[in-house]
């Protein structure tokens, strides 16, 4: 019996399977949440430098810098410099095991790790379950680590990469070639308008207030999501992502004291939108015409 026969014969298992590998990527995307940003930001203080003191440039292509990537260095404590042991970065298990706190100088560690463990881990499994044994469960798996690593990447630091969005939707593209979640008719065409949505409400919205309301990032994510699962989610996506901001968004203001005219990052509630859509998105659209009175 080979892994597909078994995954097959014993649900289960493969649900499970699935699951530590989640938690595994999960471990692996909080570097990347991490690490990534700094490696962007690193990238553009270069090229200025480069194109503003090229005399610097040179200089310091001497004496390169320490590599920092998402392998190296590997992960340690920001408080103390001690190096993470495998023993310690055993997903969701370690934290639990330390108490939260590092091996070494006892600082706190962010609940944000294990939870973005969990959460790809749980999510992950739930596709397995849901597309079972097949291409689309792996494609589906895929999709989701993306928007994890865009969500808290957008929620640190405002910023939806190039490096995840653009071949997040070029996958997509690919992906439904065959058909796998839309016809490839649908999966241009929502590219393409999802893009060009959230493009006309930035500049609709910059000229009239002379400000900027979202990032090109926002314009990419909805067309990474519409290449996946065609122009008929987005206005799903649209409504959905808008309404969980606004509840986020009004919440921030009467729990935190959060300043009403404070920047509120659109990537995390678009990745929770296209996530819904891509289980229940059908489902909702049915539901939602099926009130509208003809």
């Amino acid at each position: 019996m080979d892994v597909i026969e078994a995954f097959r014969a014993l649900p289960w298992f493969y649900v499970g399977t699935v699951l530590v590998l989640g938690l595994i990527v999960g471990s692996f995307l909080n570097v990347v949440i991490h690490r990534l940003p700094k490696m962007m930001e690193s990238d553009w203080r270069q090229q200025c430098i480069e194109f503003l003191h090229p005399e610097e440039a040179e200089k310091s292509a001497a004496a390169p810098a320490p590599r920092y990537n998402l392998v190296v260095p590997r992960s340690n404590c920001p408080a103390c410099g001690h190096q993470i042991s495998a023993v310690e970065n055993v997903p969701v298990l370690s934290y639990l095991f330390l108490g939260g706190k590092c091996s070494a100088c006892k600082a706190p560690i962010s609940i944000r790790y294990p939870l973005v463990e969990a959460l790809t881990g749980l999510a992950s499994a739930y596709a397995a379950w849901h597309f079972g044994v097949s291409g689309a469960a792996v494609f589906a798996i895929v999709y989701i680590w993306a928007l994890v690593a865009l969500t808290f990447i957008d929620a640190d630091t405002t910023l939806l990469p190039d490096d995840i969005t653009l071949p997040l939707l070029w996958l997509g593209l690919l992906v439904n070639l065959g058909g796998m979640f839309t016809d490839v008719r649908s999966a241009l065409v929502g590219a393409v308008a999802g893009y060009l949505i959230l493009w006309a409400v930035y500049w609709g919205f910059k000229l009239l207030t002379g400000k900027e309301g979202m990032g090109y990032g926002d314009f990419k994510l909805l067309a990474a999501i519409g290449a996946w699962l065609g122009w008929q989610m987005l206005p799903l996506v649209i409504l959905l992502s808008a309404i969980v901001g606004t509840v986020v968004g009004i919440a921030g203001i009467l729990l935190q004291g959060r300043e009403r005219g404070a920047k509120l990052p659109f990537g995390p509630y678009l990745a929770a939108a296209g996530f819904i859509a891509l289980f229940w998105g059908q489902q909702l659209n049915l539901w939602y015409l099926g009130r509208i009175p003809t």
